[in-house]
């Protein structure tokens, strides 16, 4: 370095967001604080973090009755680009709206705008406030399939529960979240 300090690029404001996940009972969810000037495509990928996705599939988010994602060779696809879209250019105060990801799973996620922040200099964003349960594991089979999962895994007399807990791992745990994890996660996208 030449002596300077390095400027940082902090956002001077930040979105407050509640993503909960649909057609899930109890509820899957996440709190996180977001910079305002990022792209939905941006967002896919902290939600993909938030969340515990590996980002396997497509997706989509529709605003305002707007779609927002990328193109694909075997998707057609009549939106706005993801990755040319800044957030603060559609999201508002109050404003909810819907991110799909995995086309055949069809996980659907209800994004609601809680606040729009004054941004902390001693905070990194994008941060997790809170959440509530594990996600479920790619390619589970959507909400439907997850319930069926879970049904295996918590009986060890049905037919496919070594398989299963296998597939998912010996350690899956529907009612785990750990803030901790999840912004390790997070900032491994900064």
């Amino acid at each position: 370095m030449n002596g300077k300090k390095q400027k940082l690029n902090l956002p001077k404001t930040a979105f407050q967001l509640k993503v909960a996940l649909l057609g899930i009972d109890p509820p899957i969810w996440r709190r996180l604080a977001i910079p305002c000037g990022i792209t939905f495509h941006k967002l896919h990928k902290i939600l993909q973090a938030a969340m515990g996705w590996e980002d396997y599939h497509l997706y989509n988010f529709t605003a305002g009755h707007v779609d927002y994602g990328i193109t694909d060779p075997e998707f057609e696809f009549d939106g706005k680009d993801s990755r040319r879209t800044k957030l603060d250019q559609v999201l508002e105060k109050k404003l909810k709206f819907i991110y799909i990801y995995d086309f055949g799973d069809n996980w659907e996620h209800e994004i609601r705008v809680e606040e729009i922040l004054q941004a902390e200099r001693d905070k990194f964003y994008p941060v997790c406030l809170g959440g509530e349960r594990a996600c479920p594991p790619e390619d589970v089979g959507g909400a439907w399939g997850y319930s069926e999962f879970l049904e295996a895994i918590s009986d060890p007399d049905h037919e496919e529960h070594e398989n299963l807990l296998t597939w998912a791992g010996e350690d899956f745990d529907a009612e785990h979240f750990d803030l901790q994890e999840v912004n390790e996660r997070l900032r491994k996208l900064r």
